[in-house]
């Protein structure tokens, strides 16, 4: 089978990459393939930094249909050109190539002083838009517009989720005004677009209610339009939707039928009633077993919450967390110890990472090598281990219901309402901002409680 031929090369990077061990030989000439079309890219931009030329360069290559992990490989090539590789040249006085001459002089390592005072973009106006006047309206390329769509969500931060729906959401809407689109995009557009979703595609309503707050965002804070009355757009409507909930003895049988780590992490979505994302994002300092609780860091909504850590659960727990301390000492003995850290935490405290509390209490089986700094950290489980875990377990326990983990979180905060438990006490331990949230469980109570009986059973 024949390869693909290999670009053009930059030989001292190459050089870099083997010496530090970064990535494999094979995939050595793609990653400076990689660096020397962005290069040409970058050459068309001069006046731009790097970072926001690599978000329109990938973009890019998705919007060419890319597999998925050749954009992963082209980003971590870039960002190790431009990070390390870089700073290791900087630093390097016998050096005489410290920049590369075919690189524009904005592309070069910034200073301290010129990374602080870079020139503001004009207030009212988004970056891409400099230079478009009314009297010759133009559509800027789509590429750049979800760039700073990007841009904009995680300077308000945006959790990656919302991001990555928004961003999906922004993209088939551009694909769908097409090229020959020459104006902006109006009222009338996300109009025809949104009720084309509910009458055409049939999507369900949160779906269309997703899309409309994803282009509620691009029309206000990307173009800089606001939609105005949307009241004749055609909505879908939503009508009440009861949870999936399984019995006590349901999810008895779910749990007995998963095993090891799995169970665990099963055992404690129902017995703290965690999202998926908060499970797998667990940090060591998170758990206190004097008090039984379970704090979580940054939840849906960038909230913090206290809830309950099962005391059957503590034995198995504190024996699974020292088998993860195990693996942190031979991590931190071949120097991939340093655990991912959230925000600007690791500028204020730069060996946090490596300190017991701070690491997942749920570790990846695997290294990641980091793109940003080169650094290899062990980051959290994947999601997809637990949804495979319990759709095994519901399958080998024979219940005939779509239950998720998901499901197990419904029935922690139902099977608390059956035992008398306060609503407003279950609102807290689950982290909904409204109560109306947490009142849909009171609908199911009827169906799991032995009080109430039907007719046909007095017959």
């Amino acid at each position: 089978m024949s390869r693909k031929p290999i670009g053009q090369r930059l030989p001292d990077f190459e050089r870099w990459l083997k010496r530090r061990r970064l990535t494999s030989d094979l995939r050595i000439p793609y990653f400076s393939q990689w660096v020397h079309r962005f290069q040409r890219l970058a050459r068309t931009r001069p006046q731009e930094d790097w970072r926001d030329t690599l978000h329109i360069f990938l973009e890019n290559l998705r919007d060419a249909d890319l597999p998925a992990w050749q954009i992963r490989q082209a980003g971590e090539a870039i960002s190790l050109y431009y990070g390390p590789y870089r700073e290791s040249q900087a630093r390097s006085e016998a050096d005489p190539r410290e920049a590369s001459p075919d690189l524009g002089a904005s592309h070069r390592p910034e200073s301290s002083a010129s990374a602080r005072f870079r020139p503001p973009t004009p207030l009212g106006e988004p970056p891409f838009m400099a230079g478009f006047r009314p009297t010759a309206p133009a559509h800027p390329n789509a590429a750049t517009m979800l760039a700073e769509m990007r841009r904009l969500l995680r300077l308000r931060h945006y959790s990656p989720r919302t991001e990555r729906s928004y961003l999906g959401w922004a993209r088939r809407y551009l694909r769908y005004l097409g090229p020959a689109h020459l104006a902006l995009p109006d009222t009338t557009d996300a109009k025809a677009y949104l009720s084309q979703l509910a009458s055409r595609q049939r999507v369900a309503a949160s779906t269309q209610n997703q899309a409309f707050h994803a282009l509620l965002f691009f029309h206000r804070h990307v173009i800089r339009a606001d939609l105005g009355d949307m009241s004749s757009t055609l909505r879908a409507r939503r009508g009440r939707k009861l949870p999936l909930v399984l019995s006590v003895p349901e999810v008895r049988d779910v749990i007995e039928w998963a095993s090891g780590t799995q169970r665990l992490m099963l055992e404690l979505v129902y017995g703290a009633g965690l999202r998926l994302g908060e499970l797998v994002r667990l940090r060591v300092k998170d758990f206190d077993f004097d008090a039984s609780t379970i704090t979580v860091r940054a939840g849906k909504g960038d909230t913090d919450r206290v809830t309950l850590l099962p005391k059957r659960l503590q034995p198995a727990l504190r024996a699974h967390l020292a088998k993860v301390a195990a693996l942190h000492k031979r991590d931190l003995a071949a120097g991939a110890g340093d655990a991912p850290l959230p925000d600007a935490l690791r500028r204020k405290y730069p060996n946090a990472g490596c300190e017991w509390g701070w690491q997942y209490v749920f570790p990846s089986a695997k290294l990641h090598s980091e793109p940003t700094d080169g650094k290899i950290r062990r980051w959290h489980v994947a999601e997809t281990t637990v949804q495979r875990a319990m759709k095994d377990a519901v399958r080998r326990s024979g219940i005939a219901k779509p239950a998720s983990v998901h499901t197990l979180r419904h029935s922690f905060a139902t099977h608390l309402l059956s035992r008398g438990v306060d609503v407003r006490r279950i609102q807290d331990l689950l982290g909904h901002k409204s109560v109306e949230t947490t009142m849909i469980y009171t609908h199911l109570l009827p169906t799991i409680s032995a009080g109430i009986a039907s007719p046909l059973d007095d017959l």
